[in-house]
């Protein structure tokens, strides 16, 4: 039969054997504890991030494009031209001509100002998610034609205006009259309210026909540019790189990272100062080894003397409080993964039933358009963060383990 090393085998008999010293054992606890506290903090602190992160981006990206391709003065000719360029590389799924405008919306003596986005429904919805998020109508609603018109949740309550209503649309672009410059306005018909969830749209978007913008704001068959979706969104980058290259530098290409590079950017950097500020949990808790392994050194003193009579060399008594404060290391490491892991993948149960106990909310409704906490569990983090806690683990170790082996057999000896 296979015997274990002999400093394996004491490292872990002095682990589990009851001590003289009770405190010894209390700060072991504590400290196993405190490492088992950190690293679940932090597995379900990033998880919450990581949730917050594919949401938010989820919810931008409903409105927003992948890529956009604009022309000079956001003016674009021959849009079908650009756009069966755009979707002749492999990474590219879906396009959508549209038409961004500035306008002034009033009813009933309300008046907000909006972005106006002219769209075809039928390609608008392979490339955006407004179908999903309809409160009210439906975007196939809006017809060539008959100026319907497509309102932001928020947009709607501020103009007190539901679906069949009648609402003004005043272009900025005026008309030359016998009477003065008079702005060219028009009436449009509520067929439908969107609310994405993010204030910026729902707040200040409001869709229309591509064809009833082009005819409003004299645009003749030009558009302001091309909406694209991509197979992969994180290769928005790389696709706005090699379009820039067939469609020269006639026209603008943007990608979703660098028109909302504020939101991610924030999220990105929030994320990082609680890695670190809860990485300072695991910290603390793995150097509370050193306390345990230097009483645990003072302790064993003649047990250490006693080993190096015996013929044990110093490396293997500090291999064997290495053993013991790893142990300590691991044993916390592990029972901290099992918890976070178990407490990220049920966050959506946790937290409402802590609103419930303690009758609170954490995220208002009507404050945040995200009402609950999301959690998305990478497996990355995870062993990135069990790795990290074993290797503080094992560096909290290595002082004591150090002064055990230089203990001198004679001295500690001497009064036994």
């Amino acid at each position: 039969m296979t015997q274990l090393p002999y400093e394996l085998f004491i490292g872990l008999r002095y682990t589990r054997a009851k001590r003289r010293n009770h405190f010894i054992s209390f700060i072991s606890l504590t400290s196993m504890l405190g490492i088992a506290l950190g690293v679940a903090a932090l597995i379900t602190v990033l998880s919450v991030m990581n949730g917050f992160q594919n949401e938010l981006r989820t919810r931008i990206l409903g409105v927003a494009s992948h890529v956009q391709i604009s022309g000079p003065g956001d003016m674009l000719s021959d849009w079908p031209a650009v756009a069966a360029l755009a979707a002749a590389d492999a990474r590219v799924i879906a396009t959508a001509p549209y038409v961004n405008v500035q306008g002034m919306l009033t009813y009933d003596g309300a008046v907000r100002g909006a972005l106006i986005r002219g769209i075809l429904p039928e390609h608008e919805e392979k490339v955006a998610e407004f179908g999903g998020h309809m409160k009210a109508g439906t975007l196939a609603a809006l017809k060539p034609g008959e100026f319907s018109i497509v309102l932001g949740s928020e947009l709607a309550r501020a103009l007190a205006a539901i679906v069949g209503d009648k609402v003004t649309l005043i272009a900025p672009q005026g008309q030359v009259t016998p009477a003065g410059i008079v702005p060219r306005l028009k009436q449009f018909r509520v067929v439908g309210i969107f609310e994405m969830g993010m204030f910026e749209y729902d707040s200040g978007l409001a869709l229309v026909d591509l064809q009833d913008a082009q005819t409003l704001y004299r645009m003749q068959d030009q558009v302001s540019g091309v909406r694209l979706k991509l197979q992969d969104l994180f290769q928005s980058r790389q696709v706005a790189y090699a379009l820039l290259s067939k469609l020269g530098t006639d026209v603008h290409i943007s990608d979703w990272t660098r028109s909302h590079a504020n939101f991610f950017r924030a999220v990105q950097m929030e994320k990082t100062v609680m890695f670190i500020i809860l990485l300072l949990i695991v910290a603390v808790a793995a150097f509370n080894i050193v306390s345990t392994l230097v009483m645990a050194v003072t302790d064993k003193q003649p047990d250490i003397a006693i080993l190096r009579t015996l013929g044990a060399a110093p490396s293997g008594i500090m291999a064997i409080f290495i053993v013991q404060g790893a142990l300590i290391g691991v044993i916390g490491t592990l029972m901290g993964v099992g918890g976070g892991v178990l407490l990220a993948l049920n966050i959506d149960v946790v937290v409402p039933f802590l609103e419930r106990l303690f009758s609170v909310q954490f995220l208002a409704k009507e404050v945040y358009y995200i009402s609950e906490l999301p959690s998305e569990l990478l497996w990355g983090d995870v062993v990135a963060i069990a790795a990290v806690s074993f290797v503080l683990s094992l560096l909290a170790t290595l002082y004591p383990s150090w002064r055990a082996s230089r203990v001198n057999p004679a001295e500690a000896l001497r009064y036994e």
